[in-house]
């Protein structure tokens, strides 16, 4: 089977691109940026999630929003849209934001992978800061993936991050949020207490051995106004390719406390001004 993927590195504006097909499953690619696994996609199967956290994610949106409704999402990081690709097939209808801050990566995806036309997708070259503080609109789901060597953006990860994706949620939203074990689990119960001070319910989503320190991996939270059915979402993350547990908003309390919170005002010379550049594809 033949793809338009690229078969050398590729430069784009803020990282080096590069494609691999899987040998074993040659429909299944996975884009790298600057030498770290990026998205996972198969070519063949929109709905086909192979990072674990992106699992997860799902997990709690389908527990949530039953019947393959469609969904308004706003993804702040984007990559190859693997997991808006998946939305898009799994809630059709759905109408979805990616924000992307690389342009030539933006214009890349689209021609590499089989991505949802405009407007059932759309991919806006902008931080995704500035996507977050100024949309007008009111999402189902906000998804936060936003990786700068190997870590989230500080800018990203603040208390005024949560407030703000508080003020834009629908009633039954769900703010998801993946961050990655190597930055420690100080930075996880920092993330919980800016969620526990924003959103009335909040849980986790980790495997075991991450979360006793034996081996790296996604951290997952997930915030909503609306209580969370928490027995299905364990149930569903039990029975993925690799079983993870709930944290429960009470465990994060617990972390919570004595946690320091990450305010905007935190990162020097923090300022995110209007991107007359930004532009939709």
């Amino acid at each position: 089977m033949t793809f338009n993927l690229p078969d050398r590195e590729v430069i784009t504006d803020f990282s080096v691109a590069e494609v691999e097909q899987h040998r074993d499953r040659p429909s299944l690619v996975t884009l790298y940026l600057s030498g770290s696994e990026s998205s996972a996609l198969d070519m063949n199967d929109p709905e086909y999630l192979e990072f674990e956290y992106m699992q997860q994610f799902r997990a709690v949106i389908d527990s949530v929003f039953t019947g393959r409704e469609a969904l308004r999402a706003l993804h702040l990081g984007g990559a190859g849209c693997a997991f808006a690709r998946a939305l898009d097939a799994g809630h059709p209808g759905s109408r979805q934001l990616v924000s992307e801050i690389d342009a030539k990566l933006a214009k890349y995806v689209r021609e590499w992978f089989d991505l949802p036309p405009s407007p059932r997708l759309r991919i806006r070259v902008q931080d995704a800061r500035e996507t977050l503080d100024t949309t007008q609109a009111t999402w189902d789901v906000i998804v936060r993936d936003a990786f700068v060597n190997q870590d989230v953006p500080a800018h990203l990860r603040t208390l005024e991050v949560a407030e703000r994706a508080s003020q834009i949620l629908s009633e039954r939203g769900i703010f998801l949020l993946n961050s990655v074990a190597s930055t420690g689990l100080k930075r996880f119960n920092s993330q919980a207490a800016q969620l526990l001070h924003c959103f009335p319910h909040v849980l986790g989503i980790i495997d075991p051995s991450v979360l006793r320190g034996r081996r790296y991996g996604n951290l997952v939270l997930a915030a909503s106004h609306s209580e969370f059915p928490v027995a299905l979402i364990d149930r569903a993350v039990r029975r993925l390719p690799l079983p993870a547990r709930i944290v429960s908003q009470k465990d994060l309390e617990k972390r919570a406390k004595g946690a320091v919170v990450f305010h905007d005002a935190d990162i020097p010379g923090f300022l995110i001004e209007d991107d007359e550049t930004s532009h939709d594809s």
